[in-house]
């Protein structure tokens, strides 16, 4: 991936290192934060006292891209209904739009792009976040808009209150302790799951990778790990709050612990000691040259019951010539050594990849290289890609393939791609399946086997968070249907309640957190707005007792 860029940046703000308050702590002193946009730039607007009140708007969140991103978002959302702020699935009602991007191809920065315009165009006010404005601050397009960056969202409260006042303000600074590079922002601040069965850990931030198309470094910049023990309590938490599944994301989580001293069996070794027998941990995406030293004990980790025998390792071209000009530091014979590996010593796993058609210099014969790798492995799960010149990228400067012809290359593949069905031979199996969420047509439940293939069950209640022991009765291109086995019965894996879709992470916290900015409020209103606000701060308080005594039975 291309390096970060070596222009300064302006509007960055210093260093933060884990010696300095809590987000927690920073909430509670409240200190107002003094905006650092050219004072030509500012409108000072006369404004009613009540509208300048922060933590009384609706907010509406929209998170493209990858887990990493969709973490980052759950993390941002839960701080700011932490705050008093209200999460809001109406875009139209809400007062402020807050928009988390993701830099990896023109069509996500173009709905990025878009959404911004849409929400000018209806007078919202906008917060941005995410990879885009991190690695392009400057775009005409983001003036005047506060920016959140992917390493401060531990302070989106902080930009959100001055956006809502008029005020533009830009986070972009990286965290440091010791001259150190940080993994980011803390892992225990409050977050609402999109799934409240699933959390999503960011285990480390950015690569060691310098691929000549990747715009994501430029926004994620250089490796960064996050510390095993951090981990392994956001790990413990998460089941504390009734999750049964477990997600590790980074853009590369094979390169973990490099920069700090250990590497990734390590730290699975240490998770798998934390997860509840029938709950389940899915490793996120590795890379080949990061995933060849530790063949063996990958092999013994994927083969734990509690671990999913799942891995996704992007080829992006079975071409080396290729390969060489993507920077891609392996050989298509490294991948290939990884996926024959792990198949002889995991039987069944599941390899995903994903491939890039239409690279700068792919000639028809590297092109039918990829082809015949996909013929030879038939991976159940491939993401296929046009290429898209990113600016700033070293790829997109190289002489590029006519559009016609990476169209055509792209169908190609797709085609091949739907041309064989994966798992037709399952049929007629007895498997276990954990079940997590619904499907998009509402009709069932989707569930994983412990190959992360998705297999669709009958939307029971009583299904929901349970493992389910099912027959499979049909197959499909991308899942099965499993009818559950008679007296059979569902296994809890869950040793608390789940928390209820939309409900904050980390109830301790966020509770007296909210009364605090509830008090700290009085003060600017009126006499009978206080009284209604210490209500409101009042009944948060009583409630997370009450949840908390049901969740002690619950456990009992």
């Amino acid at each position: 991936m291309p390096s970060a860029c070596d222009s300064a940046i302006e509007d960055i703000e210093d260093m933060v290192s884990f010696n300095d308050p809590t987000p927690q702590d920073r909430q509670s002193a409240r200190k107002r934060i003094i905006p650092r946009s050219r004072k030509k730039n500012v409108e000072h607007e006369e404004l009613q006292a009540d509208s300048l009140i922060p933590g009384t708007q609706k907010i509406w969140m929209k998170t493209w891209g990858c887990s990493h991103n969709n973490s980052d978002g759950e993390y941002m959302a839960g701080q700011l209904a932490a705050s008093g702020y209200k999460i809001t699935d109406d875009p139209i009602e809400a007062d402020l739009w807050l928009l988390n991007s993701c830099t990896v191809k023109n069509p996500a920065e173009d709905h990025f792009r878009n959404s911004i315009k849409k929400a000018q165009e209806q007078q919202k006010k906008v917060v941005v976040a995410g990879c885009v404005p991190q690695a392009q601050p400057r775009m005409d397009y983001l003036k005047g808009l506060s920016i959140i960056g992917v390493q401060q969202i531990d302070r989106v409260v902080e930009v959100v209150d001055e956006a809502v006042k008029g005020h533009s303000v830009r986070l972009l600074g990286q965290k440091k302790d010791g001259g150190r590079r940080l993994g980011g922002a803390r892992l225990d601040l409050p977050k609402i799951r999109k799934n409240p069965l699933i959390e999503i850990i960011s285990i480390n931030t950015g690569c060691l990778n310098a691929c000549t198309y990747c715009k994501t470094k430029h926004a994620r910049g250089d490796l960064a790990s996050y510390p095993i023990e951090e981990l392994v309590e956001r790990t413990r938490q998460s089941f504390q709050e009734g999750v049964c599944e477990i997600w590790l994301t980074s853009e590369d989580t094979g390169a973990y612990g490099r920069d700090i001293g250990t590497d990734l069996p390590t730290l699975l070794w240490r998770l798998v000691e934390e997860i509840p027998e029938g709950a389940m941990l899915r490793l996120g995406m590795t890379n080949p040259p990061y995933i060849l030293e530790h063949l063996e004990e990958m092999a013994k980790i994927l083969s734990h019951p509690r671990v999913y025998a799942f891995l996704h390792v992007p080829v992006q071209s079975a071409s080396d010539s290729v390969l060489m000009d993507m920077k891609r530091e392996y050989c298509v014979g490294d991948f290939k050594r990884v996926v024959d590996f792990l198949k002889e010593r995991v039987p069944g796993v599941t390899i995903a990849t994903d491939i890039i058609c239409g690279f700068p210099g792919e000639t028809e014969e590297d092109f039918q290289e990829t082809l015949d790798l996909v013929k030879l492995y038939q991976f159940p799960s491939l993401f296929i890609n046009q290429f898209y010149p990113r600016p700033g990228t070293p790829a997109a400067k190289m002489e590029q393939i006519p559009a016609h012809i990476k169209k055509q290359r792209t169908k190609e593949l797709s085609q091949l791609f739907h041309s064989y069905h994966p798992y037709d031979h399952k049929v007629g199996e007895r498997q276990q399946v954990l079940v997590t969420e619904e499907s998009f047509d509402g009709q069932y439940y989707v569930a994983h086997n412990k190959f992360y293939e998705q297999v669709l069950v009958p939307k029971r209640a009583e299904f929901k968070g349970k493992m389910v022991e099912v027959d499979i009765y049909e197959a499909g291109k991308h899942f099965m249907k499993g009818g559950p086995v008679e007296d059979s019965q569902p296994f809890t894996p869950s040793i608390a309640v789940p928390l209820q879709k939309g409900e904050v992470s980390g109830l301790t916290q966020v509770n007296t957190h909210l009364l605090l900015h509830t008090l700290q409020t009085l003060l600017l209103l009126r006499p009978g707005d206080a009284l209604i606000a210490f209500f409101i701060g009042s009944f948060s308080v009583c409630f997370y007792f009450v949840c908390s005594i049901h969740s002690c039975l619950y456990l009992k």
